[in-house]
């Protein structure tokens, strides 16, 4: 591939645009691919997504198309932004058409919906051990990062050359790209911070104040980390973007999908209605019935993931929930 290959975001939704904004900033040719036509056809005709970020045009170097093969052409990096659930399916349509040599990293921040498998499973299944693979993860609103706003992500890979690659892409003026080799870590943080999300959004909802958020996100990130050392990944990367950072930005900011769909279940709201309300995919809802899954493989004690999967999935009151962590017993406190 030389240099001037063209780039692909694979995803049109909001973070999907956002990534594809930043690449042509960043020099590179993007093609961004988006699975329904109508949609797509939208966003060729505006030249911006007016859905999720409005008022953001398109750079000249951004085309848009809904033909996977077309998109991947030559490419020399295939970057995946769909939602967790759609990550297999969009990823096996993908492998008929991957030239070669491309670069493949995934944006993606959740677990396998119906097995609970880390997406970089899911990938390995699919394109076999051998394929290079990263993950990019952190603190990233979409329209932040569209704006052009100062963001910096983590890229987690196993082989270190590759994350290099993969964050040099990213790399700008407004976005810093760090790299790490504890993709399993990166992955879970991702994943289990827009759980807590729900839960920091049902305790601000329900009006229990700054110190209750405080400590749900102190021992959620706790219950991030016993999880992530019992699955393989690094203490240290919990401490970092992809662990704390991402976990403090998405419990404490209303841009945050996961904090608002609590912030309405705390007001007295329906899921069903939240979720039409905000109108996009809220990753935690669908998250947290995989990391319990996880956990309980792992003999890991998630408390506050668990009374999030109740009011969810199981009728239990969300101030009932917030009080029954709060009446907990006594115990040392152990990171």
């Amino acid at each position: 591939m030389s240099a001037a290959a063209p780039v692909t975001v694979l995803g049109a939704g909001s973070w999907g645009t956002a990534l594809g904004l930043l690449l042509a900033r960043n020099g590179h040719t993007v093609r961004l691919w988006g699975h329904d036509p109508t949609e797509v056809a939208a966003l060729c005709g505006d030249r911006e997504n007016r859905r999720y970020l409005p008022g953001i045009p398109f750079p000249v170097a951004l085309s848009v198309g809904s033909d996977l093969a077309e998109a991947v052409a030559g490419s020399a990096l295939a970057l995946v932004a769909v939602p967790s659930h759609a990550y297999g399916e969009t990823l096996a349509g993908l492998c008929a058409h991957l030239p070669p040599r491309i670069s493949l990293a995934w944006a993606t921040k959740g677990l396998e919906p119906g097995s609970g498998r880390f997406l970089h499973q899911v990938t390995a299944e699919l394109l076999g051990q051998a394929w290079p693979t990263a993950v990019i993860s952190g603190p990233s609103f979409a329209r932040e990062v569209a704006l052009g706003l100062p963001t910096a992500v983590t890229v987690a890979s196993q082989d270190t050359a590759h994350a290099r690659r993969v964050a040099a892409w990213l790399h700008g003026s407004n976005l810093r790209a760090y790299t790490s080799t504890d993709v399993i870590g990166v992955e879970l943080g991702g994943a289990i911070k827009n759980v807590l999300a729900i839960a920091a959004g049902i305790a601000d909802g329900l009006g229990f104040g700054a110190n209750a958020r405080a400590a749900l996100i102190t021992r959620g990130l706790a219950e991030m980390a016993r999880l992530g050392l019992a699955a393989g990944g690094q203490r240290e990367t919990f401490m970092g973007l992809a662990g704390i950072g991402d976990l403090v930005l998405t419990c404490t900011d209303d841009q945050s999908r996961n904090r608002r769909f609590g912030l309405a279940l705390g007001r007295g709201d329906k899921a069903e209605t939240a979720f039409a309300a905000i109108g996009q995919v809220v990753e935690g809802a669908a998250t947290v019935r995989e990391a319990l899954r996880l956990a309980r493989h792992h003999r890991v004690d998630m408390p506050i993931t668990e009374q999030v999967d109740r009011v969810l999935h199981h009728g239990q009151n969300p101030r009932r929930a917030v009080e029954s962590l709060l009446a907990r017993d006594p115990k040392p406190e152990i990171l």
